[in-house]
């Protein structure tokens, strides 16, 4: 105990500057350290590419504006031929990146519903599927893009083996 009466001053005088050092050493890392980071995000190209085929005046693979319209993808192919059925798309429809625009000729029923195009009320008409699959189907494809295979079908929720057999034979992905 005397031992530590005797020494006390050089006891605190080490403490303190153990102390002074260590914040000198926090002090300097913190200031070494950068605070902030840049983070350089490039939008993605405004540019994407749709095939548009069938009755058009020049099927093909056209390169469009991001938002652009079925009707911006038609206009690109030179316009409906005068066979064609106007009404087979839908002209308002917004057009993604790798979408296949196909223009059927007046008369000509299309066989098959495309599943990466189709409204909720043309799934409904699908065997097996009702209202909840079929806004299951279009959310799937505007979370994760267009289906590129029939059998990717069966990646949505409720979709199984057994339904996707119901369906295969009247979808298409084109």
């Amino acid at each position: 105990m005397r031992w530590l009466e005797r020494h006390r001053l050089a006891i605190i005088v080490l403490l303190v500057a153990v102390i002074a050092v260590g914040g000198a050493v926090f002090l300097y890392r913190w200031s070494a350290t950068p605070h902030s980071t840049e983070i350089v995000i490039s939008a993605p190209s405004p540019d994407i590419s749709v095939y548009v085929e069938g009755e058009v005046v020049s099927p093909g693979v056209y390169t469009l504006n991001e938002g652009d319209l079925v009707a911006d993808a038609i206009e690109a192919a030179s316009g409906f031929t005068p066979e064609a059925d106007e009404g087979s798309v839908n002209l308002a429809a917004t057009v993604r990146d790798g979408d296949h625009i196909h223009v059927y000729s007046a008369g000509e029923v299309p066989q098959k519903i495309n599943i990466n195009t189709a409204d909720a009320w043309l799934l409904e008409a699908l065997p097996g599927i009702g209202e909840v699959l079929a806004q299951r189907i279009i959310d799937y494809r505007e979370e994760y893009g267009p289906f590129q295979q029939v059998e990717d079908l069966m990646q949505v929720e409720g979709i199984g083996a057994s339904t996707f057999e119901k369906l295969k034979g009247n979808i298409t992905v084109h």
